[in-house]
């Protein structure tokens, strides 16, 4: 039954797509010179992958602390990585910004195409020159007033719990002398497991917006140690939910 109720929500995204990517191409054509930040873009992506989320009910999904995003200042925002789903999650924020995504998903179908249009940022794992070339995009973005989001664990938890950070983050927050805005997303993994491609369609996710911490508390850090301090934030919050949950 997994299976098949997984195939039919598929099919649905696709048919959703073909009405949704003609306005989407249509919103990039006429805002590409009065809108370079593409925010009207951004937006309209936003409310699509709301509504994917939306179409299941059994879904329940719960969005904190969203009044502590400033929309007058940019970010370098940093959450952990549980699923897929965390990106459609993020969408709840409605907030302004630039996905850092692994290269090879700007070569899918539909999801690439949007992913192209809005001038997400690639990155190819592994590769320094990838490296050096994203950290320069996401600086000048930041520049520009785009806020970008990370996830500095690089890759997908399979137990929900928080994998290490790399520091590229922490770098570009340094660098472009901008606030860091951690973000702890939960449940999403079991919507999805990692590996597998059937979902369940029973869960309860939520997203949180943290406390800013302002470029003050960091600029005299090395990025290592940023990297330890956001990491324990998010952990405690992510072990106190599943306390709560156990209890």
């Amino acid at each position: 039954m997994k299976k098949l109720t997984s195939i039919l929500y598929y099919v649905f995204f696709t048919f959703t797509a073909v009405f949704f990517i003609p306005i989407t191409f249509l919103i990039w054509i006429l805002t590409y010179f009065i809108d370079p930040k593409l925010r009207l873009l951004h937006l309209f992506t936003q409310y699509w992958e709301s509504f994917i989320l939306f179409v299941v009910p059994s879904w329940k999904i719960k969005v904190k602390g969203k009044e502590k995003i400033d929309k007058t200042k940019e970010y370098v925002i940093v959450s952990n990585h549980q699923s897929e789903f965390d990106i459609l999650l993020a969408s709840k924020l409605y907030t302004h910004f630039k996905w850092i995504s692994k290269e090879s998903v700007f070569h899918y179908p539909i999801v690439g195409w949007v992913m192209r249009m809005n001038r997400y940022i690639a990155l190819k794992r592994g590769d320094r020159r990838s490296i050096v070339h994203m950290i320069k995009e996401c600086i000048q973005n930041l520049k520009e007033g785009n806020s970008i989001w990370i996830f500095p664990e690089g890759t997908r938890s399979k137990t929900g719990l928080l994998r290490s950070f790399s520091s590229g983050a922490f770098v570009i927050a340094q660098k472009a002398k901008v606030g860091l805005l951690p973000v702890v997303i939960n449940g999403t993994k079991n919507i999805q497991e990692k590996g597998a491609w059937t979902l369940n369609f029973k869960a309860e996710i939520s997203i949180e917006v943290l406390d800013e911490i302002p470029y003050s508390e960091i600029k005299d850090k090395t990025a290592e140690e940023i990297a330890v301090m956001v990491h324990d934030i998010l952990s405690q919050k992510i072990n106190e939910h599943v306390q709560k949950n156990k209890n």
